[in-house]
């Protein structure tokens, strides 16, 4: 007579997760965080690789991921559970160099990654989960996994976020209606375990796009205007220096010849640009004297500047003369970081700008693009530039650590 166990699996939170779990053919989840996409994948992995024995997948973006991470801890979890009960020893049926797991059946999950989609190739699937699939290239997908399902029929479940109109959404769009597809967004307001309220704080600190685009799984626009509200935010009048009592925080972007060097001074206590000076072919000697004399004039707090390029050579001189300075080096996601701030400032109407030409044309002109990884880049148009923006950026980025600090 076979003997019954029991293994402690999480149950699921709602109908949304019950459905994805029950569903038998090709589904797609676009989910906001911490819906709970990650304990769903894991869970319909584990029963079919007991219920119906047979070679199962996890393919994640790449073992650097958090979330696959989470999924090999969880599936070893519940693997030690099930061998424990029927008096084995778990670690001979968990090979962790390979990530692969056997269960009693005969049922096997292996965890696999997107970075080597030609590893994917050769074997016969009988159920696949592919974890954050709309930063996969879209041949991981239709090249290598799609065929391993054909043997056997194969079901298939894709949880993600969406990471624009790329060909994770447009699957995503196919699937209704198509037969033996489903297609599902859920927000993270659909998770009953977490705390709404503190979703709706996050909201109030993240820019719109982000917001709906993480949290409420929309697909959005690939590209697009950046700051809104620029024309309608209520304008800064200039400063000559530093009023009593007030903080200032400077941004300087460095340029020489084809771009502008540009100096931004934030007076944090009103949340303005109070000050902008911009320059073109100035010798970098007659540069720090002006950064010099800006700090005087407006006793400035911190100065944040730039470090790349001619940059860090600048600002080791600047610590070392002693100015207060603070430097930035700039990558694809220091940059998103900084200008997030500055496109939540003009959403919520929260920064005053000095009624300067250049500025507004700037912001008005500054762009967004979704990179096939799914990351997001900032730049100007082709033939334009942002040195005023980055400037007023890493100057307001400033001023709201000063802010929070003095709070």
């Amino acid at each position: 007579m076979a003997k019954t166990v029991t293994v402690d699996l999480p149950k699921m939170h709602s109908d949304g997760q019950n459905e994805m779990l029950e569903w038998a053919g090709h589904g797609i989840a676009f989910c906001g965080r911490r819906y709970g996409k990650t304990e769903v994948g894991v869970v319909k992995l584990f029963i079919h690789a007991c219920a119906d024995p047979g070679l199962y997948w996890w393919v994640g973006l790449s073992w650097r991921s958090a979330s696959m991470k989470r999924a090999w801890r969880l599936l070893k979890e519940y693997a030690r559970q099930l061998w424990k009960a029927i008096g084995e020893n778990p670690e001979k049926y968990i090979r962790e160099s390979d990530k692969e797991i056997r269960l009693p059946g005969g049922g096997e999950i292996w965890l696999r990654t997107a970075e080597r989609p030609d590893s994917l190739a050769g074997e016969g699937v009988k159920g696949v989960v592919m974890d954050e699939f709309s930063l996969m290239p879209e041949a991981v997908w239709s090249e290598y996994v799609r065929a391993t399902l054909i043997d056997y029929g194969g079901w298939s479940l894709f949880i993600g976020v969406p990471k624009g109109r790329n060909w994770a959404a447009r699957l995503w769009q196919s699937a209704h209606g198509r037969e033996r597809w489903r297609a599902w967004r859920f927000t993270s307001y659909d998770n009953p375990h977490l705390d709404h309220s503190e979703l709706d704080a996050i909201k109030l600190e993240t820019p719109e796009r982000l917001w709906r685009q993480e949290y409420l799984a929309e697909v959005m626009d690939d590209s697009g205007l950046v700051f809104r509200n620029v024309t309608d935010c209520a304008t800064a009048q200039e400063q000559e220096r530093a009023q009593p009592g007030h903080v200032y925080i400077a941004g300087v972007d460095w340029g020489r010849t084809n771009d502008s060097t540009v100096f931004a001074v934030v007076d944090t206590t009103l949340g303005e640009l109070c000050y902008l000076d911009r320059m073109t072919g100035t010798d970098y000697e007659l540069q720090v004297q002006r950064l010099h004399a800006l700090a005087q004039r407006f006793n400035l707090s911190t100065i944040h500047a730039e470090t790349n390029n001619m940059g860090s050579p600048l600002v080791e001189r600047l610590q070392r003369e002693g100015l207060p300075v603070v430097g930035f080096t700039t990558t694809n996601a220091s940059k998103q970081a900084m200008i997030d701030r500055l496109v939540l400032a003009f959403e919520q109407q929260a920064i005053k700008i000095l009624p300067d030409e250049v500025l507004i044309n700037e912001l008005m002109a500054f762009e967004m693009d979704q990179l096939p990884s799914g990351l997001i880049r900032y730049s100007h148009p082709s033939g334009g530039h942002d040195d005023c923006v980055i400037a007023l950026g890493l100057a307001w980025q400033g001023g709201e650590t000063v802010t929070w600090l003095l709070a």
